[in-house]
């Protein structure tokens, strides 16, 4: 859904540098910096507040008023975060100011819905793309886009020319290049055969043809003796 603004009181940061950037994690708060109009702005955000805005109805593509301490709201978007790599949690966020009149550039999730024809043939669905590139006005940038996979047969793909997107909104991927989802058979894995070598017996097989019969007087075999 798009139009979803959300304000974000966050707090200006004097002291920098990675001491201090673990200090406020500790605290709960997520260093940042707020790229303005003019000059960059390092800010501290309440992680609580941070998670609230960003996975609200607008998700990650919200439209934030960040207020900078007394300060006046900055209509801002997600530009990039980093994360904890074993804890998933977010370590630093960038914002980016926008005019609300100028568009933007944005990454946006393809959701698939519904059930493939092709799967009730055998086949299997594959999500071949799962974000796209729109440019919008930022009020109009939807969270996530979706695409019913209901008539995909065997075979079949669905590309992004195929792809429905909200008035205002323009996708910047190749439309007929970038292929969204397909069903394709399943892969068949074939049992190698085996080969033989001369005289030897398959597992719990009769003996190959040719292969020399065992020699009973050789073997000793039951009732024989010594001439």
């Amino acid at each position: 859904m798009a139009g979803q603004r959300v304000k974000l009181v966050v707090q200006e940061r004097t002291v920098l540098g990675s001491p201090e950037s673990r200090r406020l994690r500790k605290q709960g708060l997520i260093p940042g910096v707020l790229y303005g109009q003019e000059t960059p702005v390092a800010i501290a955000i309440p992680e609580r507040s941070l998670r609230a805005a960003l996975t609200g109805v607008g998700g990650t593509n919200a439209v934030l008023d960040v207020v900078v301490g007394e300060g006046n709201a900055h209509a801002s978007v997600l530009k990039e975060y980093q994360q904890d790599r074993i804890r998933g949690t977010i370590t630093h966020v960038d914002l980016q100011e926008v005019r609300l009149d100028r568009p933007i550039h944005a990454t946006v999730a393809v959701h698939l819905v519904g059930e493939p024809a092709g799967a009730k043939e055998g086949g299997v669905l594959t999500q071949v793309t799962n974000e796209v590139n729109v440019e919008a006005l930022p009020m109009e940038v939807p969270e996530s886009l979706e695409y019913d996979v209901s008539e995909l047969h065997i075979g079949e793909s669905a590309r992004l020319s195929d792809l429905q997107v909200p008035e205002g909104v323009t996708l910047l991927d190749d439309p007929e290049e970038t292929v969204i989802a397909a069903v394709a058979q399943p892969t068949r894995v074939e049992e190698p055969t085996e080969v033989l070598e001369e005289g030897e017996e398959p597992a719990g097989g009769e003996p190959t043809e040719g292969a020399a019969e065992p020699d009973a007087d050789a073997a000793g075999g039951e009732g024989t003796a010594p001439g």
